[in-house]
């Protein structure tokens, strides 16, 4: 990897996720991937290390360090496995979200989330509305004391095995994000059912599931914020999220740069090594520019966001050109590999499904291209 200008802090912090991440996650990922099921002790084994916490502020028992930290240890646990990076996202943006916008009682939850304990899920997309969040149809009746939820969400990760779940659901009669609000339920209360897990292309080991709500009960309390303004939340923390699946993205170019370089060197055809071919050292030319291209970006999207300054753009650029970069750059490793990248045998067959849910995870990059283009217009109007 080619030299960056990291301070102290964000070397140690990079270099504690790269052991861990090729220590425990690496012997692992290929069985994860295999069977399907989550991993609770490399869950907790994350949290005993305290990365779920490293970009929560100290004041919630958090470390308080910058985004680039955060988006360096995505980058080593999706190098080794994207579904575990994946998997280190939920609680980080769960301590977070809570962090700003819960009351008492749901902050009194950051502690078991960020030992692992409690396992948090986010419910917001349904079967008819993804990218279109703003037309979502659970709905929230309130009652005397409480409220009342009906729906199904689709597409939760960690749905299969989550204690709380976020659910974003429609509190008032106006369309549109107007009237859309939070609640923190229960996964075991009554009325809460978990469909089958979802057979996926990649990602395994996520328990990626559909959440059916059938007249469930909460506390008035149960709301995350304010009445009717969860949309504007939710899409706060969609631009966040963003620099964390782009930093997932580009970990998994960078490990298929690394397996296509290690292929090419020991490969040998007509009577020598194919890393000599000049087709084979121009995709990993490209590979490497695209590469360190893709983490400036990521890394100056969070510096931006660090400094508290309009960030949307940046974070739409990261995402959008990373996972663009890394869709291409898997498959051209996996063209390194030849026959051979097609076998489950080698580890790029694996990151090749996975990485293809980068273009549709937090907003599908043709959404970021109308966010980009509608910054840029505003910019220059």
């Amino acid at each position: 990897m080619t030299t960056q200008f990291l301070t102290e802090v964000q070397t140690s912090v990079r270099d504690t996720a790269r052991r861990f991440a090729e220590g425990e996650v690496l012997p692992r990922a290929a069985a994860i991937d295999r069977e399907d099921v989550f991993d609770r002790t490399l869950y907790r084994g994350m949290a005993e290390l305290g990365l779920f916490g490293i970009s929560l502020p100290e004041s919630s028992g958090g470390t308080g360090l910058d985004t680039v930290s955060l988006c360096l240890v995505m980058e080593e646990l999706a190098r080794c496995s994207a579904a575990i990076g994946n998997a280190f996202a939920i609680p980080v943006e769960a301590a977070l979200f809570l962090h700003h916008h819960g009351n008492a009682s749901q902050k009194a939850l950051i502690p078991g989330i960020l030992d692992g304990s409690i396992v948090f899920a986010t419910a917001m997309t349904e079967p008819d509305f993804g990218s279109d969040a703003a037309s979502i149809q659970t709905t929230a009746r309130a009652t005397d004391g409480g409220w009342v939820l009906n729906g199904t969400k689709a597409w939760v990760t960690l749905g299969g095995v989550a204690d709380r779940i976020m659910v974003f659901a429609r509190t008032g009669k106006e369309a549109g994000h107007k009237s859309m609000s939070c609640f923190l339920i229960d996964a075991a209360s009554p009325g809460v059912s978990r469909g089958k897990n979802e057979e996926l292309l990649g990602m395994h080991g996520l328990e990626d599931c559909q959440i059916v709500l059938q007249d469930v009960h909460v506390p008035k309390d149960a709301m995350i914020g304010a009445e009717n303004q969860a949309f504007k939340t939710a899409m706060g923390n969609f631009n966040f999220s963003r620099l964390l699946m782009s930093s997932m993205a580009l970990g998994m170019a960078q490990a298929a740069m690394e397996d296509a370089v290690a292929y090419a060197t020991t490969r040998k055809q007509f009577g020598e090594k194919i890393m000599n071919f000049q087709a084979i050292q121009f995709m990993v030319a490209d590979m490497s520019t695209d590469i360190a291209a893709a983490r400036l970006l990521i890394h100056h999207a969070s510096r931006v966001f660090d400094a508290g300054l309009p960030y949307a753009k940046e974070a739409a650029h990261a995402k959008l050109f990373t996972t663009d970069m890394a869709m291409k750059h898997v498959s051209n490793a996996l063209q390194v590999h030849g026959g051979n990248g097609y076998s489950r045998e080698y580890r790029i067959e694996r990151i090749f499904r996975d990485v293809r849910l980068a273009q549709i995870y937090e907003g599908t990059n043709q959404i970021q291209r109308i966010i980009i283009s509608k910054q840029v217009e505003k910019e220059l109007a």
